[in-house]
C-alpha cells in the first residue's frame, strides 16, 4: 500500500502541475496580462515555493484518503470534489472579493479545482482500491462443536 501511495503521489502531482500549466499559462494568459500589476513578474516568481505547497497539497490529498475505510474509484472521485470544493470555493472567490481580477479568472481557478480534485481522487481511488476481503464484513466464526474437543468431551489444552 504503501509504494502505491507514493505512486498515486507523484501522478497527482504530475497531472496537477500539467493542469496548472493549462490553467494559467494557456486559458488565462490574456487575462493574467491584462491584470499584470497584480502579479510578480516571471524574475520574482518563486517556483520552489509553488512547486513545494503543491507537493505538500498533494501527499495531503492522498494522506487524508488513507483514512477512508473503503476506498475505490467512486469513494475518491467523490472525496476528490468535496477536497476541490472545501480549498476552492474560498481559494477562487475569496481572491475574487478582495482582489481587482475578472469574474471569469475566479471561475475558471473554481471549475479548475474541481476538475484537479475529482481526477486526483480518480487517481487516488484507482491506486489504492480496498480489496473484496477488506470490504467484506468480518463474521466471527462460532467453533464445530467437535473442534476442541476429544473423544471423551474434555477440551484440548
Amino acid at each position: 500500500m504503501f509504494l502505491r501511495s507514493i505512486i498515486a503521489i507523484i501522478v497527482i502531482f504530475i497531472v496537477w502541475a500539467a493542469l496548472d500549466f493549462a490553467m494559467h499559462g494557456v486559458i488565462l494568459a490574456s487575462q493574467y496580462e491584462e491584470t499584470e500589476s497584480l502579479w510578480r513578474p516571471d524574475a520574482e516568481r518563486d517556483y520552489p515555493v509553488i512547486y513545494g505547497s503543491l507537493g505538500i497539497a498533494v501527499i495531503m490529498f492522498v494522506a487524508i484518503y488513507g483514512f477512508f475505510r473503503r476506498k475505490g474509484l467512486w469513494t475518491g472521485f467523490f472525496y476528490g470534489l468535496f477536497f476541490a470544493l472545501a480549498a476552492g470555493t474560498p481559494m477562487a472567490y475569496g481572491a475574487y472579493a478582495v482582489m481587482p481580477i475578472p469574474y471569469e479568472m475566479a471561475l475558471t481557478w473554481f471549475v479548475g479545482t474541481l476538475v484537479k480534485g475529482a481526477l486526483a481522487g480518480l487517481i487516488v481511488g484507482g491506486f489504492l482500491k480496498t480489496s473484496r476481503e477488506e470490504e467484506a464484513p468480518k463474521q466471527k466464526q462460532e467453533p464445530s462443536k467437535t473442534e476442541g474437543q476429544d473423544a471423551g468431551g474434555d477440551l484440548n489444552p
